[in-house]
């Protein structure tokens, strides 16, 4: 029996937790989209190449780290939101204009930073049909939550914040070596069935990580993840640690960034998500990730029509933007108390 499809359900209409998609100021331009998106996977699969290949053979050459060749991380780095960015644009349709195309490139950059796509991807669409719902809120302490006392909250809160998030998306495709009934029962406990629309969402969850085609299609991209890094590993050799450092601090990022743009946000503000303030230059490094708003309120739009959306906003008069920084700062302060009785 195949299970409904919450890639497909997510993207319903009725869905998604927006407004009313408002029509933009100019109309989409894919051409230069694809142009840009084209740049952009070219320099995340080049800085991806020397993080995993290039640097321990430089290493290996030198007889070991050197402060000028450890400094060669920091553009590794500062690639992450570009290679997280495109892997976003892929889950909405948007990295490149054949479907194919799109499919391949995505699951590829997928599988370079060691992230199961598929399930990634399940999980982001169904963050766009149940933003801010009890699921969807890792900030929020909800007293009706049975995830144990506040302590343990704050605890796995901060965890989640320093890197675990990226953590449990590597070891998440265990769940596909595991028998489907102990793979559904660990989801559905995590997942809980909280809210009004908790037990839909339990079922949902559930249903993708017992489908078998999912499930041998996270194992494969598994594989091939392991595989590369175990290459990588061999090749650094006594250096090892090094790619250690780099592997976290490029989780350290996708883990501070999933939630900022809704830390704190409460169910009835547009969106359920906010946008921030950058340097133009910054935004180009974050794919816009920055104008979360403008991506909640029109999903189906590529991010670089995002700008002008945010432009036409201030324009109309909306309030003034939060610095970028900051709010990744903010989420620092911890749990906020629930925002919804559930």
């Amino acid at each position: 029996m195949e299970f409904p499809s919450a890639e497909t359900e997510a993207l319903s209409p009725s869905a998604i937790h927006a407004e009313p998609a408002r029509r933009p100021t100019r109309p989409p331009q894919p051409a230069t989209a694809a142009r840009m998106n084209a740049a952009l996977i070219a320099f995340a699969f080049t800085a991806l190449c020397y993080e995993l290949i290039g640097l321990p053979l430089l290493l290996d050459a030198a007889g070991g780290p050197t402060l000028a060749l450890l400094a060669t991380l920091a553009p590794v780095v500062l690639a992450t939101p570009i290679h997280w960015g495109l892997i976003h644009e892929g889950i909405h349709g948007q990295l490149a204009r054949d479907r194919r195309m799109n499919e391949w490139l995505a699951r590829a950059l997928a599988i370079g930073l060691a992230m199961p796509f598929d399930a990634v991807r399940f999980g982001h669409l169904m963050h766009h049909r149940f933003t801010r719902e009890p699921f969807d809120r890792p900030d929020v302490h909800d007293m009706h939550d049975a995830g144990g006392p506040r302590w343990r909250r704050r605890v796995a809160y901060y965890g989640r914040l320093m890197g675990g998030l990226y953590l449990a998306e590597l070891l998440l495709p265990l769940l596909a070596l595991m028998p489907v009934r102990f793979a559904r029962a660990i989801i559905e406990r995590g997942v809980g069935a909280h809210g009004r629309e908790g037990m839909q969402v339990q079922r949902l969850f559930a249903n993708h990580a017992a489908d078998p085609v999912r499930r041998r299609r996270a194992r494969r991209d598994w594989f091939a993840s392991l595989t590369l890094y175990a290459v990588s590993f061999a090749l650094y050799g006594k250096a090892w640690p090094v790619l250690l450092a780099a592997m976290y601090l490029r989780g350290l990022w996708l883990s501070l960034a999933d939630n900022l743009p809704h830390y704190g946000v409460a169910l009835d503000e547009p969106g359920r998500a906010r946008d921030f303030r950058v340097p133009r230059a910054l935004g180009v490094l974050l794919m816009n990730h920055h104008l979360h708003r403008q991506h909640h309120l029109h999903p189906t739009l590529p991010w670089t029509a995002l700008p002008a959306l945010a432009r036409a906003e201030a324009a109309a008069g909306a309030a003034a933007r939060a610095g970028y920084l900051a709010a990744a700062l903010r989420q620092f302060r911890g749990l906020q108390p629930g925002i919804d009785p559930g």
